[in-house]
């Protein structure tokens, strides 16, 4: 009956000792002891299975150029748009897939299977778009890679912008995207937002706006973003990236501007480690977090995920490729250090981000793709915490990256020989 069965697992909704049946590249079976046996058998031993990562804001054809041409010395997002200004001339078609295919093998091995990466429209050469709707395909097999027309430089700010944004969405990428904070006035980047809105609808296209990502209180776009999204009728298929004003915005208007998204059933993207990074780089002290209103945003009914956004590249000198790091700063940037708060964050990272990217088949229930990962801790919080090996990653019911449990070894007198992290250091309670 099944190609795969995986065996004493710990299911993120707190079941424990359950068996998983894999056949025909789905979940066909979920209880506890199986009667039955397949080709292949893993025991979980305990630890936690849980659907494949997600990440739905990311920039794949930045990765991995740090220090191409320079180094970003103030570590700030100015700088880091000058500064992928100066690599933009020199990127190759060949450079942009090899660093993409790259990171794919690393997103794999870190249980990281759907990515929405954006790629920037605003040099005329779109070798950017033709580089990853090539990784595209290459990586369809084990990563779902959605791909954002983003005009970086402005969709009315760039040279062509305009034309180069529609001729990219020609070549095949799947989503419309802007920066309606970085055009040359405030009403520059509402009327953006009018167009990309008019060109989703027009094209049948999701939206996903890097929108107020900067510490100024008045820069309010996601406010014509949810007029924009009623008007054309695109509820549930825009998303709001960042959002990072909204940290900085007087109460009382985030308490009528929250209402109004949920109307317009907007996404919200927030992108913990860079946020926590970049903002608040003109305050002296107190210094802004940064990151948008999470616990609000998730309090209000939004769908609320998290994006990883960088992984060394002009912006950001950090980042593994780990959606359990972002998690991890989201708890502490949030202050959601509560058993519940950390099982909304977990699902930020999972079925919210799968919701946010339209996912279809994504799960751990019966009939869902059999895409999952085993984690070597015994459930979401202790996930969360530990940052744990993925000892198993299961695509379609295949097993396409495997890695030893992190055990520690010690050579003491009078004390344990190993350690297991995701064992030896439980919760009391």
């Amino acid at each position: 009956m099944f190609d795969l069965i995986v065996r004493n697992a710990n299911l993120p909704d707190g079941r424990q000792g359950i068996d998983i049946g894999l056949a025909g590249g789905k979940i066909t079976a979920i209880e506890k002891s199986l009667p039955v046996s397949a080709g292949q058998e893993i025991d979980a031993t305990g630890r936690l299975v849980s659907p494949p990562l997600c990440d739905p804001h990311f920039h794949m054809d930045a990765t991995l150029s740090l220090g191409l041409p320079r180094m970003n010395t103030s570590g700030t997002l100015l700088e880091g748009i000058a500064l992928w200004g100066e690599l933009r001339p020199l990127l190759t078609k060949e450079a942009l897939v090899e660093r993409a295919l790259r990171y794919c093998d690393l997103a794999v091995s870190q249980g990281l299977l759907f990515i929405r990466s954006h790629v920037d429209t605003s040099d005329p050469r779109l070798v950017t778009a033709e580089a990853l709707v090539e990784v595209r395909e290459r990586v369809a097999p084990y990563i779902t890679l959605q791909l954002v027309a983003f005009p970086q430089d402005g969709y009315y700010r760039a040279a062509d912008g305009e034309t180069s944004l529609q001729r990219a969405l020609d070549m095949g990428l799947d989503i419309v995207g802007g920066i309606p904070h970085f055009e040359r006035t405030m009403d520059e980047g509402r009327r953006s937002l009018e167009a990309l809105c008019r060109i989703a609808a027009d094209r049948g296209l999701p939206v996903d706006i890097h929108c107020d990502e900067t510490d100024d209180p008045l820069s309010r776009h996601i406010e014509t973003l949810t007029a924009e999204t009623v008007r054309f009728g695109l509820q549930g298929r825009v998303a709001g990236s960042h959002l990072t004003s909204m940290h900085s915005m007087d109460n009382y208007y985030v308490s009528k501007l929250i209402p109004l998204m949920a109307e317009a059933e907007i996404n919200v993207i927030a992108n913990p480690l860079i946020n926590i990074m970049l903002q608040g780089r003109h305050d002296t002290y107190p210094k802004r977090r940064g990151m948008t209103r999470v616990p609000e945003l998730m309090q209000a009914g939004l769908n609320v995920s998290f994006g990883q956004d960088c992984t060394m590249d002009p912006w950001y000198s950090m980042g593994s490729g780990d959606m359990l790091e972002v998690g991890h700063m989201a708890i502490h940037v949030a202050q959601m250090g509560g058993i519940e708060d950390k099982k909304k964050i977990f699902d930020a990272l999972t079925v919210n981000s799968a919701k946010t990217m339209g996912l279809e088949g994504y799960g751990l229930e019966v009939g869902c793709n059999a895409d999952l990962i085993i984690l070597q801790a015994a459930d979401v919080i202790e996930a969360l915490r530990l940052k744990p090996t993925r000892l198993a990653v299961i695509k379609s019911g295949k097993i396409i990256s495997k890695s030893a449990p992190r055990i520690g070894e010690l050579f003491l007198d009078g004390r344990p020989a190993s350690i297991d992290p995701g064992r030896d250091y439980v919760p009391a309670g």
